[in-house]
């Protein structure tokens, strides 16, 4: 007998919003009415404020521009992209949620090999729901999922697993490539779906991709600032990226775990090449610097909250990739910047007081 792919009362419903920047009307969400219509939306409008951006009626959301980011931010909006996808942080940082998942405006839902509808946004639930596994490798992938369990060798020990942090999914149709790659495979398409989800392990770092991707706010959402890009920058298209090398490396201080695998989603736009080209070109010199940065960056025992990691990461950019351009002097301070904003904007959260030097309160 067939199940109703959308439980009458969702999974988190009213502890989870959805973040979406956009430039354009958001005629996608027809698509994920289903799936969407019962959860709060923060839509991050990009680009010029006061063109008017249509929603679908019967949706629950709040949308934010320029100027409203501007007012509630003041001096600290500067640490927020202009003319970026990564304008959508700011989403991250004004939810009261304990949960966020994101998406951009140009996935729609994807079928898995039996045709059916996927759902991604409860298998993201599912996926941070469940604990991880980043200080021993399962061979059966996600031990948790039903019909899985460890394998033998696997230490009794580390079997209780860790909290999950990030939920990375995946992408059917348009690859996640970067502009060279494009270039040379203008026509490929992913049609692979393999129907699994594994723990990224602890020491490895990951090319993160936003455009459909889930997280704890509580437990990682001071660290998912997705940096300066776009307007003004010298780069662009490396706003998910930054933060993911950033979580990864404070989730392996923390013992935190990072999930990657399903759910797919249908990618259906690809980006220029050339117009990619020339946003990425600095990044793909520069990441060859980055990663061993990332690789060998370690954090003192004190630091014991995400705040303080971040702070402390800012500060060991600033150290060694300032070196590499006087960009990342300028990222390492909107990095704290950031965390600033994030502390006044949730005073409750973290080590917000002791970060907070003072400085006014800044109210929505």
């Amino acid at each position: 007998m067939a199940v109703a792919s959308v439980s009458p009362t969702p999974l988190l419903k009213d502890e989870l919003d959805i973040v979406i920047p956009t430039i354009r009307n958001l005629d996608f969400l027809e698509m994920w009415r289903p799936f969407f219509q019962q959860y709060h939306l923060i839509i991050v409008q990009d680009g010029d404020p006061s063109k008017v951006i249509k929603v679908p009626e019967g949706f629950d959301y709040e949308l934010y521009n320029r100027n409203d980011i501007n007012r509630i931010l003041g001096p600290k909006a500067s640490c927020i992209s202009f003319k970026d996808s990564a304008c959508r942080c700011f989403g991250y940082m004004v939810s009261k949620k304990k949960y966020i998942y994101t998406i951009d405006d140009d996935c729609f839902v994807a079928k898995n090999p039996s045709g059916e509808e996927i759902n991604a946004l409860e298998q993201h639930i599912k996926n941070l729901l469940s604990p991880s596994t980043p200080f021993f490798y399962n061979t059966l992938y996600d031990p948790y999922r039903e019909g899985a369990d460890f394998v033998r060798g696997y230490p009794f020990s580390l079997r209780e697993g860790v909290p999950t942090a990030v939920s990375h999914g995946l992408w059917l149709n348009i690859p996640d490539y970067d502009a060279p790659t494009q270039l040379v495979k203008p026509r490929e398409r992913n049609t692979r779906y393999v129907d699994a989800v594994m723990t990224i392990p602890k020491g490895t770092l990951f090319p993160m991709c936003g455009m459909n991707l889930a997280f704890n706010r509580e437990l990682i959402g001071p660290a998912m600032y997705f940096g300066l890009m776009g307007d003004g920058q010298p780069i662009g298209r490396y706003d998910d990226m930054w933060a993911g090398w950033c979580i990864k490396v404070i989730c392996d201080h923390l013992g935190l775990g990072v999930k990657t695998g399903l759910p797919y989603i249908w990618h259906s736009k690809a980006s220029n090449p050339f117009v990619n080209l020339k946003k990425e070109y600095k990044g793909i010199y520069w990441q060859e610097e980055l990663i061993p940065f990332f690789q060998s960056a370690t954090l003192p025992k004190d630091c014991t909250t995400v705040q303080k990691c971040y702070i402390e990461l800012s500060k060991q950019v600033k150290a060694k990739l300032g070196k590499v351009d006087d960009y990342f002097l300028k990222l390492a301070d909107a990095m704290v910047t950031w965390i600033e904003a994030w502390d006044e904007l949730n005073p409750s959260e973290g080590d917000s007081a002791e970060l907070a030097n003072g400085v006014g309160k800044l109210t929505i």
